[in-house]
């Protein structure tokens, strides 16, 4: 009977350094895919604060928390399983609807821009368009859904990514590590940007509670300083939807046999690298970007006169 139980014990033992292996190999995947997609988790981070831009203060962060619950349940309820069943029995299809994807952030990109440059224009173009929202009841509403929207093209460019970067293993342990890797990039991103979103109130506890007259500068400094990083945030936010959408998009032709675009910027790439490499990697990403913006301009009419219409007739028919 001892000799029956140290045998089950053995196996236990082994069945748990098995069960620990594979944990371990998981987090290894998980990180590595994780680090692979760093840029687009930068592109999402920077573009996401500019959506509590102008709401109260105490809207930020419940804001914030919707936008986050949204991206975990695009990555988990939708990129997931979809990412699974393509890269299995549909793997060509991946690449088009990726590119389709990157043209709809050159598209809001560009809106960005243009709103910049004619904000009249820009708003009549707006009220011509079906709301991001199904049931839109607030500004509110309308910002996290135009959010949630965004965040689902970046987390399928993310999630792809990370699949990219999973050897050949079980259907089970891509899928593990690819929720692994979603949620723990949910966390980091929508964590880093409610600390920033909260940032100028941290400041205000500082300049009004800080035991030291250096505490209290440093708080009024983040008080004064936070109006200009947010601006700047949605400048480097709205860059980085042309740009990702741009590379996105020339990549995918690439694939398909149009290399003339990708050609173009690879060239300029190494035209300004000549002088130094970080020169080369600011002349491929503004290559990429005046191509996004220049796909998203054509595309802000394209949605007004054709798809929006083509979707009002659609919602009318499916409503009626």
């Amino acid at each position: 009977m001892s000799i029956g139980l140290l045998g089950l014990l053995d196996d236990i033992a082994g069945i748990t350094k098995v069960a620990a292996a594979s944990v371990d190999d998981v987090a290894g995947m998980a990180t590595k895919a994780g680090i692979k997609a760093t840029g687009a988790v930068i592109d999402d981070a920077a573009v996401t604060p500019r959506y509590v831009d102008g709401f109260a203060a105490t809207r930020e962060l419940p804001i914030v928390g919707k936008i986050a619950l949204g991206s975990l349940r695009n990555k988990l309820l939708f990129l997931l399983p979809a990412a699974l069943v393509l890269s299995f029995f549909l793997p060509a299809a991946i690449t088009p609807l990726l590119m389709l994807g990157g043209a709809y952030l050159c598209y809001e990109g560009a809106e960005k821009v243009y709103h910049a440059l004619a904000p009249h224009q820009a708003s009549a173009h707006e009220e011509n368009l079906t709301p991001v929202a199904l049931n839109p009841t607030s500004r509110e509403d309308e910002q996290v859904a135009s959010a949630v929207k965004t965040d689902f093209i970046l987390s399928a460019e993310i999630m792809t990514i990370a699949l990219a970067t999973i050897p050949a293993v079980g259907v089970l342990t891509q899928a593990i590590v690819l929720a692994v890797v979603g949620v723990g990039i949910t966390m980091l991103v929508y964590g880093a940007v409610a600390l920033l979103v909260r940032l100028d109130d941290i400041g205000l506890y500082l300049t009004r509670h800080a035991l030291t007259s250096l505490g209290r500068a440093f708080g009024r400094s983040l008080v004064k300083a936070m109006p200009t990083v947010m601006t700047v945030l949605g400048v480097v936010g709205t860059a980085a939807m042309i740009w990702v959408g741009g590379s996105i998009v020339v990549h995918g032709m690439g694939k398909f046999g149009f290399h003339g675009p990708a050609e173009a910027v690879e060239h300029a790439g190494e035209l300004a690298g000549v002088a130094s490499p970080m020169l080369g990697w600011l002349g491929e990403t503004a290559g990429f970007g005046l191509f996004g913006l220049a796909l998203g301009t054509i595309l802000i009419p394209f949605a007004e006169k054709v798809l929006s219409p083509i979707w009002r007739r659609l919602k009318a028919a499916v409503s009626g």
